[in-house]
């Protein structure tokens, strides 16, 4: 696990896919339990690799999560690979989504109702290309305005653009899991001010191989 930085109040690293960012009731292994005597602040889907932040103290973690509620201070953006190509190059997206719980899994309704939340992402394509199978992909960047659970992977589906290897929305597995990473985070430090910004790229080996990202 790679350490972006480090001081008395945060530490920022990037999340492995495949682990949790918290516990869950089975005791599964997650970043918590590696990183020791420090606290969640957001959270990002077991599948989902990228940069994350955890506070160190108590007062840390209150700070952090008040910034967390506003997604102007605290800002998330990600790559992702789509099957297929937008219509548009950027555009803006805005849903309502509702989480059933029982079979962790969200849904594009038409209706407000009990449990349903307003979900809002902008995105710009970065390339296009095509897969071992000769269909189009899209690598695009996302800029997250709400952060809903399976957003950006329900939003996409939902216009016939599922992410490579997203089973749970239709996308076709692939060898290399589920291609969204959290590519950067910004926000300013809780104690100093400081305006911070962590970026990362995701490693070799998944769909994000068949573009140029350095």
């Amino acid at each position: 696990m790679k350490v972006l930085f480090e001081d008395k109040h945060l530490i920022v690293c990037v999340k492995p896919a495949g682990l949790l960012s918290q516990g869950d009731a089975k005791g599964t292994e997650n970043m918590l339990t590696l990183l020791g005597d420090v606290y969640p602040v957001h959270r990002l889907d077991r599948e989902t690799a990228g940069v994350m932040v955890f506070a160190k103290t108590e007062k840390a973690a209150a700070a952090m999560s008040r910034l967390v509620q506003s997604h102007e201070a605290f800002r998330k953006e990600y790559l992702a690979v789509l099957e297929g190509e937008p219509l548009s190059s950027c555009d803006t997206l805005v849903d309502l989504l509702f989480h059933d719980a029982t079979r962790n899994k969200t849904f594009v309704v038409d209706k407000e109702r009990r449990g349903v939340k307003r979900a809002e992402l902008s995105y710009e394509t970065l390339a296009t290309d095509r897969d071992a199978s000769g269909n189009r992909i899209s690598l695009v960047r996302v800029y997250l305005h709400t952060g809903r659970t399976h957003q950006i992977r329900v939003q996409f589906a939902s216009r016939r653009l599922p992410l490579v290897g997203d089973r749970k929305y239709g996308g076709h597995a692939h060898a290399g899991g589920l291609a969204l990473f959290a590519c950067r985070l910004s926000f300013c430090h809780p104690m100093t001010g400081e305006e911070l910004s962590f970026e990362a790229l995701p490693e070799a080996g998944g769909a994000f191989d068949a573009f140029s990202l350095v």
